[in-house]
């Protein structure tokens, strides 16, 4: 082992922010989804005590904080994201003891914690919805949301053409007639953010969290809170669920509910509260928009930093990855902020089975087939993972890992049409298969009846295969993805320094190749065969060298 390597090989990592507030620029996150991470009462959903007594396995790891995936009250009609009480904990997943003391350890471990936050919308259970629902049109209590009578003859049409992002109409009727807004599930009816009781709701939980020892905040579809409610509602003439099309055609900062000009003056307010603790709480935005605009959200008097989807989206080829890249690092320098970087989450295909469909193929229908059309070569997808977390870990700025991709899990793909629980599956009508192939219960060890994820069975079904990926078999292994991770997150903390990256341009056609500080420099050889491997000393290969020293196809190296 070199001494780069055995910086923070035995005992927990150092808490960053200890040091510098600014401990977010640079970190690397770890997404934890509570209810497929680790159940501690055998009841087939995991939970908070299942986060905690794992907690250990992070530190190890070498991250530096862990975001934890809505833990709230819901009866999961969107995975936990329809949330019944922004303020409390769904008692399958525990209490609030149970939170303070997820907190407690891992703050022990040098680990920070950042919570989901779940603003444009409450669950249809929410006491304010239902009280919404009782009190009737034109009263106070549906002013918090965003109610309207429809259209036709008799109010039989929706109040607009607005799409669900989880397919069919954004608008649900009540019995009373009326319409309410919901751009995802009918259970997730939108708050209407122009409601000042909505917004000091929401800074009551900011302080919530905050008081509770949160580190930070992850913000739901922040691009999406703040809507043009005026009367007549603005059609937009596309069948489109998403709105991408008509965001893409929309003056910036126009669109009549997607990242609105106005937006920014709720992510403002938030950071006066934020910066009113010491440190001051971080915040990162889901904002689903183009570049330029999505740095907007990071600026340094809002959330700090915005996830870039581009780089997520960005196909597995070398010019086209140097462009997300450089136009990411620019629009996040011109505000201030660090850059992000995101391979796979709770709502895409897992990178180590993404980066290997082919470049036209169709996600959903490869879902649809059960992952049989096409079939994937599962091992060259996890060298082309491997090797798209070494670039991703290289570049400056935060890097966000999704749980399982440490193990180099693929996306179970053969999830039974009777198990799936993503509301999109029954929304589109049987049409799209939703994201549940990700969400599958982690494997811990090579046997029991959940893989080690509780004594119990697992709320969705595990392969077979897992058993080949669990913690236990590739835990001191040499060359398993799991030391990888772990050898690789070692040396980056070691090694980072500056956020400033240049590039190479004298390497062979389809190789990606960086320098950062130190002479610490990044070569990914993105083409179909080798390429000689640059001087230097090699301090880590997602892939071992070929024949000759030579850098293989889907091979990352560092060097310093």
């Amino acid at each position: 082992m070199t001494d780069f390597e055995s910086d923070h090989a035995d005992g927990p990592v150092t808490d960053l922010s200890s040091r510098n507030p600014d401990w977010w620029r640079q970190a690397v996150v770890y997404q934890v989804y509570p209810r497929s991470f680790a159940d501690a009462d055998g009841d087939g959903l995991g939970d908070l005590r299942g986060v905690t007594e794992r907690l250990p396995h992070l530190a190890a790891l070498g991250v530096d904080a862990l975001w934890l995936s809505p833990f709230y009250p819901s009866e999961l009609a969107d995975g936990g994201y329809d949330v019944v009480d922004h303020r409390d904990v769904d008692p399958r997943l525990g209490g609030l003891d149970d939170f303070d003391a997820l907190v407690a350890e891992a703050h022990r471990l040098g680990l920070k914690v950042v919570v989901d936050l779940v603003p444009n919308h409450t669950s249809h259970l929410h006491a304010w919805f239902q009280e919404a629902l009782a009190a009737g049109p034109g009263s106070p209590a549906r002013d918090r949301y965003v109610f309207r009578d429809g259209r036709g003859a008799h109010g039989e049409l929706p109040p607009s053409d607005w799409q669900s992002v989880f397919g069919g109409s954004a608008w649900q009727r009540v019995p009373d007639g009326q319409w309410y807004l919901h751009l995802f599930a009918r259970e997730q009816p939108d708050l209407n953010w122009d409601h000042e009781e909505v917004r000091e709701d929401f800074r009551t939980t900011l302080r919530f969290w905050s008081d509770r020892g949160v580190d930070g905040f992850r913000v739901d579809v922040a691009h999406a809170l703040v809507k043009d409610l005026r009367e007549p509602l603005r059609d937009l003439g596309s069948a489109d669920a998403a709105g991408e099309a008509a965001l893409a055609a929309a003056a910036p900062g126009t669109h009549p509910f997607y990242d609105r000009d106005e937006v920014h003056d709720v992510y403002r307010d938030w950071r006066r509260v934020l910066d009113a603790y010491s440190p001051p709480r971080t915040a990162v935005a889901e904002a689903w928009v183009p570049g330029a605009r999505r740095a907007l959200y990071a600026r340094p008097d809002e959330l700090n930093q915005a996830f870039n989807f581009e780089y997520l989206q960005a196909p597995w080829d070398a010019e086209a990855l140097r462009e997300v890249i450089t136009s990411s690092l620019a629009a996040a320098r011109a505000v201030g902020a660090s850059a992000t970087w995101v391979l796979s989450n709770h709502d895409v295909l897992r990178h180590a089975s993404r980066l290997t469909l082919p470049p036209d193929a169709d996600d959903n229908a490869w879902l649809l087939s059960g992952g049989r059309a096409p079939r994937l070569d599962e091992e060259a997808g996890l060298r082309r993972a491997r090797a798209a977390t070494l670039l991703m870990l290289a570049l400056p700025g935060s890097s966000y890992v999704y749980q399982g991709e440490e193990l180099g899990l693929p996306e179970v793909a053969d999830l039974p049409f009777e198990v799936l629980q993503d509301p999109v599956w029954e929304q589109t009508g049987h049409v799209r298969k939703g994201r549940d192939g990700c969400r599958v219960p982690l494997p811990w060890t090579t046997t029991g009846p959940s893989y080690g994820f509780g004594a119990g069975g697992a709320w969705l079904p595990q392969p077979e295969y897992f058993a080949r990926y669990a913690v236990e078999a590739q835990d001191g292994v040499e060359g398993s993805t799991l030391e990888l991770y772990r050898t690789a997150l070692r040396l980056r903390r070691k090694l980072l320094e500056g956020e400033e990256l240049t590039w190479a341009d004298d390497g062979p056609p389809g190789v990606l190749a960086f320098a950062r500080a130190d002479g610490w420099r990044c070569v990914a050889n993105l083409s179909s065969g080798p390429v000689p491997l640059p001087p230097g000393e090699v301090l880590l290969t997602s892939a071992p060298l070929e024949e000759g020293g030579a850098l293989g196809p889907d091979t990352t190296v560092w060097l310093a």
